[in-house]
């Protein structure tokens, strides 16, 4: 089990899957959140919560007043767990949980999200993730956040031309990665 860490949903528990996953810690979702919340990124967002798995970090954006989330999780077994968390939190209504893998959703989708959460998983080869994010650049509304969630010695991702890294820190092996979208032109 893990928590929500603030705003209407506050310190309710979420089911986390029985295995497949590496759930957010508490102390990174903190820290997460808290720029998020310093960027004024997160109230009234469409948000994507790809590599979703419990959606702890879309439930957290919702929580903390996001208008919406979309979350991306190709095991059926998580999409389930993720399915019902939102189900028992009661956002329903705001969440909508895709059971695909996040390339192909990307590709086909026609949406545009203002806050964007990767939380791959920390083997993927790096061209995967940059041919994720080169898929996902379109996809972005003007002054967009995206947010990747990584292993602290993962090699680098080649990022989209547009899409600008303003900020990286480890927090003992994950590393956050904060860009922001320049521009719908880019």
């Amino acid at each position: 089990m893990t928590r929500i860490i603030a705003g209407d949903l506050g310190g309710r528990r979420i089911t986390v899957p029985p295995r497949g996953t590496r759930p957010t810690t508490d102390r990174v979702r903190e820290a997460l959140f808290s720029r998020l919340d310093h960027q004024d990124a997160i109230h009234g967002a469409r948000a994507l919560d790809l590599y979703a798995g419990s959606g702890a970090l879309g439930l957290e954006a919702l929580s903390r007043g996001a208008a919406s989330a979309t979350f991306v999780e190709a095991a059926g077994s998580a999409a389930r767990v993720l399915q019902a968390n939102a189900r028992e939190l009661g956002v329903g209504e705001k969440a909508r949980v895709v059971k695909e893998k996040v390339l192909p959703f990307l590709t086909r989708s026609t949406d545009q999200w203002d806050l964007v959460l990767l939380d791959p998983p920390y083997d993927i080869a790096p061209s995967d993730l940059t041919a994720v994010l080169g898929a996902l650049a379109p996809r972005l509304a003007a002054d967009a956040v995206v947010v990747v969630e990584w292993a602290s010695k993962a090699l680098r991702v080649d990022w989209p031309v547009g899409l600008e890294i303003e900020r990286e820190r480890d927090y003992g092996q994950t590393r956050l990665h904060w860009a922001r979208w320049g521009s719908v032109d880019a």
